[in-house]
C-alpha cells in the first residue's frame, strides 16, 4: 500500500538530536540495546499517531516517525491461515468495514484468512481521506518503521517460535522491541533469542479473574522480581508506579515505561519518579512537554 502524498520520514532521532537529548551509545551495540542506555525519557508512539490518522495503520506509523516516535507501537494477531496482522482487537468491528462488508458483527480476526483481511478497510472509518487502507501484515509494517525507526511489538495472539522465526528471517532481533500481557510468551521468547530485548506488560489480571485491588495493580518487588526472572529487560505498567517502584526497577538492571500517557501533568508528575519511557497517542505533545518544561531549582552548594 502507498502512503498519502507527502509524506516523507526522517530519522527517528532527528528531534531528539535538536533538543540536545541524546546520549552516547556504545559502539557496536544494537537499537533495542542502544534506546536502553539513552540517559533520557522515551516517546514511544501507541498504535501510531492515533489522534490524527486510524490506528495500527501504515499512514498512522508514517506519521509517529514524523512526529520523532522514539519507538512505534503496534499490535498482532494471527489470521486463520497464520500470518500476523496488525490489529489491537481480536474483532474486525471497531477498526474495519467487516460489519458491514460481511453482514455479521463480532468477526474474528482469527477466523479469517489474510487474503480476506486485506480487503478491509480500515481507514474510512475514523477519516474518509483514509479509505481503502487495509489492515497491514506484520512484515509491511516492520518494513516501514525500521526504515527510519524502531518498532515495539505487542503480540496479542500466536506462538514465540513464530515471532522469532520472523524477525529472524528479516535481520530484525534487537532491531525492535517485543513486549506481551503473556508472560509465559515472553519466557518462551527469551528462551529462542536471550539477545532480544523484552517488555513485561502489566498489571496483568487475575487467575480467578478478580478484579485487582489498588495495592495489587502498583508495580512491586514481586512483578519485577518475576519480569527479570523470565529474561524480559523493561516494566511496561500503567500508571501504577511509585518512586520505589522505579528504584527498585532501576535496581535490578530493569527499565519503567508507562501507559498510555496524554496529557503533559500527568507525564510530568511520572517524569519526576524517575520512569524511562512513555507510551502515548500524542506524541509532540510530549515532547513538547518534555522541551518547554521549567527548570529544575539550582542545588544549594
Amino acid at each position: 500500500m502507498s502512503l498519502p502524498s507527502g509524506f516523507r520520514l526522517f530519522p527517528t532521532s532527528l528531534l531528539a538530536l535538536l533538543l540536545g537529548a541524546t546520549a552516547p551509545l556504545a559502539a557496536g551495540s544494537s537499537p533495542a540495546e542502544q534506546l536502553l542506555q539513552l540517559n533520557r525519557p522515551l516517546v514511544i508512539a501507541h498504535r501510531g499517531y492515533p489522534a490524527v490518522a486510524p490506528e495500527n495503520t501504515l499512514p498512522s506509523f508514517a506519521l509517529a516517525l514524523q512526529a520523532g516516535a522514539d519507538l512505534v507501537e503496534l499490535d498482532y494477531h494471527l489470521s486463520l491461515d497464520g500470518v500476523a496482522v496488525v490489529m489491537h482487537d481480536p474483532t474486525l468491528d471497531r477498526t474495519t468495514d467487516a460489519k458491514a462488508r460481511w453482514n455479521a458483527k463480532d468477526i474474528r480476526l482469527a477466523d479469517r484468512t489474510v487474503a480476506e483481511l486485506q480487503t478491509l478497510d480500515a481507514g474510512a472509518w475514523f477519516q474518509p481521506r483514509f479509505a481503502a487502507t487495509p489492515p497491514p501484515l506484520l512484515t509491511e509494517a516492520l518494513d516501514l518503521i525500521n526504515q527510519t525507526g524502531i518498532t515495539l511489538i505487542e503480540r496479542k495472539a500466536g506462538d514465540a517460535a513464530s515471532c522469532v522465526q520472523l524477525l529472524r528471517a528479516r535481520a530484525l532481533i534487537n532491531r525492535v522491541v517485543v513486549q506481551s500481557f503473556d508472560w509465559a510468551y515472553l519466557r518462551d521468547f527469551h528462551a529462542l533469542a536471550p539477545e532480544q530485548v523484552l517488555g513485561a506488560l502489566g498489571p496483568r489480571g487475575r487467575a480467578d479473574g478478580r478484579p485487582l485491588t489498588p495495592e495489587e495493580k502498583i508495580l512491586g518487588p514481586a512483578h519485577l522480581d518475576e519480569i527479570a526472572a523470565l529474561g524480559a529487560r523493561v516494566a511496561v505498567w500503567s500508571k501504577d508506579v511509585t518512586r520505589e517502584s522505579v528504584q527498585q526497577a532501576h535496581a535490578r538492571g530493569l527499565k519503567v515505561w508507562v501507559y498510555s500517557i496524554n496529557e503533559p501533568a500527568p507525564f510530568l508528575e511520572l517524569l519526576a519518579l524517575g520512569v524511562d519511557g512513555f507510551i502515548t497517542n500524542r506524541t509532540p505533545l510530549l515532547w513538547k512537554t518534555l522541551a518547554t518544561r521549567p527548570a529544575a531549582p539550582p542545588t544549594a552548594p
